[in-house]
């Protein structure tokens, strides 16, 4: 399984130009539909989606179901399915989506519910609410034809009753550590020592131009109970504005609400930015607030805007994110400030 912390350095290419001289682009000229996602291992999110933008489809559909994918996925322990738990034992997720109108729904500390992306759709779809959470999101996705399901896998159950043997709970890192703890131990351990605190942010543009988002996660590995981060939190985790762009966060999310991360990087990009520029600005000041301690955080930005250009930026090394365009898939290394 691979390690989020490593660079997919392969790229999938494919796609004909035939299909991009056939396709109606609406605003966005030779650009396309794009769909990019946080971490290297969610390209298959990546392809869940485009099959929506590649017919056409509309970017809150195509987010939404590919979110779901690595929901589902078990072998994930950082979202849904398989997620490890808070020090209780208990898996519980966070969910947000934003569409191109504005219109956004979030759920909050949700357990039992395999896909809190699509949770969240419908609180924004079928609530006057923006927000729901702990029981209160549970009920409402009974009512809406969810299942309970027992989201504790047997490895992550497995992995949370050996963390008890000591119960140390560092959600910090610095760059020093990583390729050392990578190298002595196994990928599964790692995920859940090192790389407790990671979401799937995914972004899209459609054949319409139009723009949309979606993040969801289990959150920090062996949290305390009721503990959120940013990642259900519009304007931290994921922030959509039509006429400028849209950007998700990865990391400590107490850090990218600090600075209302993903709304500062869709400002920044109406200011004139770069996407990339954008996210290295928004990366910064976390850094300057943080000072020395700066090294011992890792956060992480994705953004596009509205002409199709996208690009990424964190504070340490090894941050990566996927695209999948007409041009084909592709991985990129984030540049970073350490």
């Amino acid at each position: 399984m691979l390690n989020r912390r490593r660079f997919l350095q392969s790229s999938f290419l494919g796609s004909s130009s035939l299909l991009v001289n056939k396709y109606k682009f609406g605003e966005l000229s030779s650009q396309g539909p794009i769909v990019l996602s946080t971490w290297s291992p969610n390209v298959k999110a990546n392809a869940a989606a485009w099959t929506v933008l590649e017919k056409n489809g509309r970017a809150l559909d195509a987010v939404e179901k590919g979110v779901r994918v690595t929901e589902a996925d078990p072998s994930d322990q950082s979202v849904g399915y398989g997620g490890l738990p808070d020090r209780d034992g208990k898996v519980t997720l966070d969910a947000c989506v934003m569409d191109e109108n504005g219109n956004c729904g979030a759920v909050f500390a949700l357990e039992n519910i395999m896909h809190p992306v699509s949770v969240a759709r419908l609180v924004m779809e079928k609530t006057p609410h923006v927000q729901l959470t702990g029981e209160g999101a549970l009920r409402f996705a009974l009512s809406q034809g969810f299942k309970k399901e027992n989201l504790l896998t047997t490895e992550s159950e497995k992995a949370w009753r050996e963390w008890l043997k000591t119960s140390h709970y560092d959600p910090m890192i610095t760059v020093d550590n990583i390729e050392e703890e990578i190298n002595k131990q196994k990928p599964k351990e790692v995920k859940g020592q090192i790389n407790n605190h990671d979401t799937i942010g995914m972004l899209a543009i459609d054949a319409a131009g139009n723009l949309s988002g979606a993040c969801s996660t289990s959150g920090m590995a062996y949290k305390m109970s009721g503990r959120v981060g940013d990642s259900p939190i519009i304007g931290a985790g994921l922030f959509v504005d039509n006429e400028v762009g849209a950007a998700t966060s990865t990391g400590v999310g107490e850090e990218v609400i600090k600075i209302c991360g993903s709304h500062t990087v869709v400002e920044l990009m109406r200011q004139g930015l770069s996407p990339e520029e954008a996210c290295k600005k928004a990366v910064e000041r976390i850094v300057k607030r943080n000072g020395i301690n700066a090294k011992t955080i890792q956060v992480g930005f994705i953004a596009l805007n509205k002409k199709g250009e996208y690009g990424g930026y964190s504070i340490m090394k090894k941050f990566d994110y996927g695209v999948r365009s007409f041009q084909g898939e592709k991985v990129y290394n984030a540049k970073s400030i350490y």
